[in-house]
């Protein structure tokens, strides 16, 4: 596998295995930080939309079409940035991403109007978007290097900072106004990029080693079938995220309205997701390293979807909130696997549709629930989380064996051949600096 930083990369050490493994550390270290500041960022900007929509005097219709402009500039970008990673290399982008997300958060409060609010949530988009694409495309670099599963440490840092953007915001929103709370945000985003940048760029990037195909094996229908298997894994990213977005705007009014909660602890529904979430993408690393890939996306789909059968249908307001955490659990890996997998097969390109169709699931959950509550009921509408989760334990295991999803780390248990990854010849990484 071609490394994905490769132009515009500082040049690979030739040091010792001891001298590469700890540069690999100071990297994973600088690339986390960009992960969690996303998060941080991301959801500073959310906890002020209401005041942002009071300000620009938006109806609820208004404000919903002025958001698609986030949802438009990072689609957009997310299909550019993946051509520039390869131009430019990941992580020079990641670091012109994060200087343009440090302006985009500073400009809606500037805006008076719904039209203006759209205009400048397109620049604000863009940055979230090309950011994610490209710091997504240097985890795969530094996973490929270390030899180790850590792609969901760098999606947990990235929960990290959200929650502690959205529980700071909340706490600032009654003292500052969201000309200098978003302000604020921009002054740190520039400040952490400029001190975190240097690190990330010059560290060098040790090469891992390229699995070499079977023998026979011709370059062009392989290279045809790793786009295929981009897709498959991007179709995870999509049910997973689905989960996520319907769970974010959804789950509060369920609790609230199905199960009599009071505000506050309905308002608890999504952190309890959200927190579990973390805590299951802080133990991924483990998880993969004792169970595998395969494993880790079959069970996590099946557990998020009863999961969320509990927390759709129970009638109970505290087995409900279980069967939050227990989704959150469940969900917490999968998405981080299938940007992996699409990244170690196509690079940049496989991160970028990956990353799209994931966003894609994002958007679509929270209509999607609406419209079938409109039809039948919230808790039926919730339901189809959980049938999409147990589509992506379907697809996991239908993408398991080399290289579809197993091969790779030593100690790992290898999948079995069959399903999609049959469509791959059996290979193996050596780990890198070992």
């Amino acid at each position: 596998m071609p490394l994905i930083n490769k132009p515009g990369s500082t040049p690979r050490s030739a040091s010792s295995p001891s001298s590469s493994r700890s540069s690999l550390s100071v990297l994973r270290r600088a690339l986390t930080v960009f992960f969690a500041l996303d998060g941080f960022v991301f959801a500073g900007w959310v906890v002020r939309i209401p005041a942002i929509k009071e300000q620009t005097q938006a109806s609820a219709s208004d404000l919903g079409l002025a958001l698609l402009g986030v949802s438009a500039g990072a689609v957009v970008t997310m299909t550019l940035t993946g051509r520039l990673c390869r131009r430019y290399g990941s992580r020079p982008v990641t670091v012109a991403g994060a200087l343009l997300l440090a302006l985009g958060v500073t400009l809606p409060p500037l805006t008076h109007s719904a039209l203006a609010l759209g205009l400048v949530l397109l620049v604000f988009g863009a940055a979230y978007g090309g950011i994610n694409v490209a710091m997504n495309s240097a985890a795969v670099d530094v996973v490929a290097a270390l030899g180790r599963p850590v792609m969901p440490t760098f999606h947990a840092a990235f929960s990290l900072g959200g929650m502690v953007g959205a529980g700071l915001g909340g706490i600032v929103a009654g003292y500052l106004s969201p000309t200098w709370h978003l302000l604020l945000l921009g002054v740190v985003t520039l400040l952490v990029t400029l001190a975190t940048a240097p690190v990330l760029l010059r560290q060098p990037m040790p090469a891992p080693v390229r699995p070499e195909p079977a023998e026979g094996a011709s370059a062009a229908p392989l290279a045809g079938r790793a786009r295929t298997l981009v897709a498959v894994f991007g179709l995870i990213a999509f049910c997973t995220a689905y989960g996520e977005g319907a769970l974010a705007d959804w789950g509060a009014l369920h609790l609230q309205e199905d199960l009599a909660a009071r505000p506050g602890v309905a308002a608890a529904g999504y952190a309890v997701f959200a927190l579990a979430m973390t805590v299951g993408r802080l133990s991924g690393t483990a998880l993969l390293e004792r169970v595998g890939r395969t494993a880790t996306l079959v069970g996590g789909g099946i557990v998020a979807g009863v999961g969320m059968l509990f927390g759709a249908l129970a009638p109970s307001l505290w087995v409900a909130l279980l069967g939050f955490a227990v989704t959150g659990l469940g969900l917490a890996n999968l998405f981080p696997v299938a940007i992996e997998r699409a990244g170690a097969l196509t690079g940049p390109s496989g991160v970028a549709a990956a990353s799209t169709l994931g966003y894609g699931g994002m958007l679509l959950g929270p209509p999607a629930i609406g419209f079938m509550a409109e039809w039948g009921s919230l808790p039926l509408a919730l339901v189809s989380v959980a049938v999409l989760a147990g589509v992506a334990a379907f697809v996991g295991w239908g993408a398991r064996g080399p290289p579809g999803l197993e091969s790779g780390w030593p100690g790992v248990p290898a999948g079995s051949r069959g399903g999609l990854g049959c469509l791959w010849p059996s290979a193996g990484f050596a780990r890198a600096g070992h």
